[in-house]
């Protein structure tokens, strides 16, 4: 077994800190949260291309202390820009550094080792040690220190995340919730200057997993380093994210705020991250610069009438190729025909199928296209709604995004 401070190999499983050195320890551990330092100065700057049999990530990234969000499907590279950051994997080219420190210099052959790159990193998985108690995982990363001080660090980062009173406990007797805190507590005990969490609350339930972001960006008021929170969540994304960087096939594809890339997204590959269930071909059939609005067809129709909507007027020319984006949550359903509303796309159906998913119906209804509808169960039940009954979508111009065929 080789161990880097706190990051193991071999065959124990990895852990969550990459522990700094001594002496890099010493320099800072006293720095005040707020040192005035320009935010810049702080920053994690990575520009890193790295290949992996039919795979390469070619990113190019700048994050601030506070939250960036790598953002992306299942083999988008998030995880493999994280453990690049870390020093678990080499990039091929590229320059890391972290305040002006450089981690990594592919063009001066600078390769700091995980254990002197002042980085935390959580895992999935979290990787706690059975054998030990929680206090013992907390402090299994300040080797260097005296007792007094490993066990006062440790009080202090168990306190932080609310779990003082487990410290004499073993890891499988206390809750998955509380086993996510240990994890965060062993992570940041170290004092890191970045912090990667990789889907650490994935497995958690909505309550638990909403108090332990209150901790941890409670924590990062304090301490204010940058921190790249990879999640499959939405939800975590606007809870958490400063900046959300889209990563798609190894590269990023959009970047800014959480409601600047999801709210409205130009790719098909971050509508259907950001939650447009329904995502259709498109052709400009007429443009309304006077009304702010256009009418496309939604092509790909072999039969019965075309579908037109109304959406909002982007720059396109008649004819043009786009795709039209709409949330299954932003669709009305009517059992009537509706008359005297604002939104001006009413289309006629009739339901496929019906699905139950935990508090949400989804509907599916075919109305020359197949629209999914999602619908609270009262709604299901008050309109006494069955498969095969004909319906009418009310859709709102604004709730049809635009995006690049």
């Amino acid at each position: 077994m080789v161990v880097y401070g706190s990051l193991v190999t071999s065959s124990m499983p990895r852990q969550s800190t990459v522990q700094e050195t001594k002496q890099e320890s010493g320099d800072r551990a006293q720095a005040p949260a707020d040192s005035g330092h320009n935010l810049e100065s702080q920053a994690l700057q990575a520009k890193i291309l790295k290949k992996l049999d039919a795979f390469c990530l070619d990113v190019e990234i700048a994050a601030t202390p506070g939250f960036t969000i790598p953002f992306g499907p299942s083999g988008a590279g998030k995880t493999t820009l994280l453990d690049c950051i870390a020093g678990l994997l080499t990039p091929d080219t590229g320059r890391i550094s972290v305040g002006g420190r450089v981690l990594f210099n592919a063009a001066e052959h600078l390769d700091l080792p995980p254990a002197r790159r002042s980085v935390g990193y959580v895992f999935q998985d979290l990787a706690l040690f059975p054998h030990l108690t929680v206090e013992q995982n907390v402090q299994y990363g300040l080797a260097h220190l005296s007792r007094p001080q490993r066990q006062e660090r440790a009080a202090a980062a168990l306190d932080s995340f609310r779990i003082l009173q487990l410290g004499k406990r073993h890891t499988n007797e206390i809750s998955g919730g509380e086993r996510q805190r240990v994890a965060l507590a062993r992570a940041l005990v170290t004092d890191p200057k970045v912090l990667l969490l990789d889907e650490p609350l994935a497995a958690l339930d909505t309550a638990t997993k909403s108090r332990i972001v209150d901790d941890l960006r409670r924590w990062n008021h304090a301490h204010r380093i940058p921190i790249l929170y990879v999640t499959h969540s939405r939800d975590e994304v606007f809870a958490l994210g400063e900046r959300v960087l889209v990563l798609d096939r190894g590269r990023i594809v959009a970047q800014g705020t959480p409601h600047e890339v999801l709210e409205a997204p130009l790719q098909e590959t971050i509508a259907q991250l950001a939650g447009f269930e329904n995502i259709f071909d498109a052709q400009v059939e007429s443009v309304h610069e006077d009304r702010g609005t256009m009418r496309c067809r939604l092509t790909g129709i072999t039969a019965g009438t075309p579908v037109e909507l109304e959406t909002p007027l982007v720059r396109a020319e008649l004819g043009s190729p786009l795709r039209v984006g709409i949330r299954a949550g932003d669709i009305l359903l009517a059992t009537a025909p509706p008359a005297g509303l604002s939104a001006r796309n009413v289309l006629a159906g009739r339901i496929a199928t019906l699905e139950r998913r935990d508090v949400i119906v989804s509907a599916r209804v075919d109305c020359g296209v197949e629209m999914e509808v999602h619908l609270t169960l009262a709604a299901r039940d008050s309109l006494a709604l069955t498969p095969d009954k004909d319906v009418w979508l009310v859709i709102k111009t604004h709730s049809c995004h635009l995006m690049r065929n």
